[in-house]
């Protein structure tokens, strides 16, 4: 395709996914453009949407797929930075997949060529040469087979990333999180007044007037009927909300979207104890334009329902905060601020050894979120063994498999560069519609 059609087929599937939205808040895209034009990659975190449109176009391939493969529960925006740590529900910090917004069921190739993408483009951001990147994608291929073959064998498999299981890079990270407190996230998210805790006044936070609050609240009392019941039989969190406050998100993925933060009395009256919400106005997943399946599409309440039921079932031990509710009518997913969060940073990383040790790791990890999701979980929309029918479809032509990712990753890697510039025109010049 050359480069004005290209630019067309550009504009076509952005008006196409986020023509209303920007509509409703043309500001707030005109600062999501802004950082995707920002560098390649940037680019290619905020625009998934055509990434699914290549693949069931210019990209389609039925490699290693079959029916049933076609339809895992997949991450749906599988980049390199959609990697960090949360305290998991036995409190265990654990370094993971994150960011589930996106997720839904499709082609698990889907997750693994969006992962080795944006392997290439880190790779040549970092002026490596294509025959480490291709390195790199077969070390990241290889660990995923490894232990999704382990699994499938009957749990002979890595395990988990915890501070036990790690080492170099991810073993630092996991580390830096555990330095982090409630206490400190507190004391930056929020003030004492009158001797009690409100959120502190900050760009992009608001308060609410008392009517929003009420349905803030209303929402939020329905959210508790979604959570998964506490061992003892009592309620998984507490349910006194000391303040409300709204948010505009200021994400690349999540422009425009209204976000509440609820501050709640914790388990004692000791102000150290306070936690925070956040109530997120769910959208639909990019990959889901893509997906005919009335199954899948008829399965969720509202979007809220798909994100939350979505990270359910590819995060084993999930935040036991996470739950959904509707808002006006609009689905919401609810989950806490954690403190314990700390995102892999990939300036940290910068030779080829040390990231091919890291993306082992990550290689290890989709393999889990992949299996976890499955006959197994407590859902009944994927209802085989994920990592049974994985090892089955690819055989034994693992080099085949390995090779068709490195493929991809140098093809849609250049792609990428090349749609970028073209972005950056096309927003320069005025030719997006904010």
């Amino acid at each position: 395709m050359g480069s004005e059609p290209r630019a067309a087929h550009i504009l076509d599937v952005f008006a196409a996914e986020f023509g209303e939205s920007i509509k409703a808040d043309p500001g707030a895209f005109r600062r999501k453009f802004r950082k995707m034009a920002a560098s390649p990659f940037a680019f290619y975190r905020g625009s998934a949407c055509l990434f699914y449109a290549d693949m069931t176009s210019a990209f389609a391939d039925g490699s290693f797929l079959d029916d049933r493969t076609r339809r895992v529960w997949i991450h749906g925006d599988l980049h390199a930075e959609n990697f960090g740590t949360y305290m998991n529900a036995s409190g265990v910090l654990v370094f993971n997949v994150n960011d589930f917004d996106e997720a839904y069921v499709g082609p698990y190739t889907w997750d693994l060529k969006r992962l080795a993408a944006s392997v290439a483009l880190i790779g040549y951001a970092k002026a490596l040469s294509d025959e480490v990147i291709t390195g790199l994608v077969e070390g990241l291929s290889e660990a995923y087979l490894t232990e999704l073959g382990g699994i499938a064998r009957g749990g002979d498999a890595i395990g988990s990333l915890t501070l036990d299981s790690t080492s170099g890079v991810l073993h630092r990270v996991l580390q830096r999180a555990r330095l982090h407190t409630r206490v400190a996230l507190l004391d930056v998210e929020t003030v004492i007044h009158d001797y009690d805790r409100r959120f502190a006044v900050m760009d992009g936070r608001e308060p609410v007037n008392a009517d929003r609050r009420e349905s803030v609240i209303t929402a939020f009392q329905d959210y508790l009927s979604t959570l998964p019941p506490r061992p003892d039989g009592g309620r998984a969190v507490e349910h006194f909300v000391k303040d409300v406050a709204l948010r505009k998100g200021v994400g690349i993925g999540s422009a425009g979207l209204p976000s509440y933060n609820m501050l709640l009395e914790g388990h004692t009256q000791a102000l150290e104890n306070d936690v925070i919400l956040y109530m997120k106005q769910a959208q639909v997943p990019a990959v889901a334009r893509y997906i005919d399946d009335e199954k899948v599409h008829h399965y969720f309440r509202h979007q809220g329902h798909r994100t939350a039921e979505s990270q359910r079932a590819l995060q084993a031990y999930a935040d036991p905060w996470l739950g959904y509710t509707s808002l006006d009518g609009i689905g919401q997913v609810v989950a806490e601020v954690s403190p314990y969060s700390s995102d892999l940073d990939w300036d940290d990383v910068s030779e080829p050894e040390e990231i091919a040790s890291v993306l082992g790791d990550l290689g290890r990890a989709v393999a889990r979120m992949h299996s976890v999701a499955d006959d197994q979980s407590s859902h009944d929309l994927v209802d085989f063994s994920t990592e049974e029918a994985i090892v089955k479809v690819v055989g034994g032509d693992q080099a085949g498999f390995t090779g068709m990712l490195v493929d991809f990753a140098h093809e849609y890697g250049a792609r990428v560069r090349a749609d970028h510039q073209l972005f950056v025109d096309l927003f320069r010049n005025g030719l997006l519609p904010c």
